[in-house]
């Protein structure tokens, strides 16, 4: 049903779900990743408006992406980091790390009361091989990347990291971070979900290039 949108302000959004209950194994979720769907919990899913277009899913083309000047900084401040596998379970110090987060970056947006529950339902899947990425200074957490692992990629579904440590610009460390490990894997992609460029929570994302958009059923460069 028609809801208000999470990220322009005023707008009317309608959501297009897979079947949920359909099984998912890892190429027709690969599938459907192809096609401009993204994961929340075991729903996948994508923006499906009818007056609107702003949603656009976006990805990277690993082989092809040089980080700019500002993020090659980026990566240098965070040589500092270790960064440690984990398997998609509940720990009450992600959690923490998690509302700590919520209540510094999106205070208000619905998500900094969540409980255990919401929180692990909403990152990880039954269907999907999904890893979290802690990133560590000295003995303290700074940041969780979750990550789903594709047969042709990987996806950055979320990552949540200490508010205070802002200079560290751990968001887009993590999406480096990303790249450089499918690179390794020599996997062509890393899914960065939907672009808004209206929105400041999501134009972010048109910094990694080049950019690949998927637009009327088919994969192209975003234009700068």
């Amino acid at each position: 049903m028609p809801h208000p949108c999470s990220y322009l302000a005023g707008r009317t959004a309608t959501t297009l779900f897979v079947d949920p209950r359909e099984p998912l194994d890892p190429e027709r979720f690969a599938h459907f990743m192809r096609i401009g769907f993204r994961r929340s919990g075991d729903l996948v899913y994508r923006p499906h408006c009818r007056e609107c277009q702003e949603c656009v899913p976006v990805r990277v083309p690993v082989e092809h992406f040089e980080p700019n000047r500002a993020q090659r900084r980026v990566w240098q401040r965070n040589q500092d980091l270790r960064v440690e596998a984990c398997p998609a379970i509940f720990k009450t110090e992600h959690f923490d790390l998690y509302r700590r987060y919520q209540r510094g970056r999106h205070p208000g947006g619905g998500m900094d009361d969540a409980d255990p529950q919401k929180y692990i339902g909403f990152l990880t899947s039954r269907q999907i091989d999904t890893q979290f990425y802690e990133m560590w200074h000295d003995e303290k957490l700074v940041a969780v990347a979750v990550v789903d692992h594709l047969p042709d990629g990987l996806s950055a579904v979320y990552t949540f990291y200490d508010p205070s440590l802002s200079q560290r610009s751990l968001g887009t460390y993590a999406i480096l971070w990303e790249i450089v490990q499918a690179r390794a894997q020599r996997l062509p992609w890393v899914y960065l979900g939907y672009w808004i460029a209206a929105s400041p929570k999501m134009a972010y994302k048109e910094n990694f290039r080049p950019l690949e958009a998927y637009v009327h059923g088919h994969w192209t460069n975003l234009a700068r």
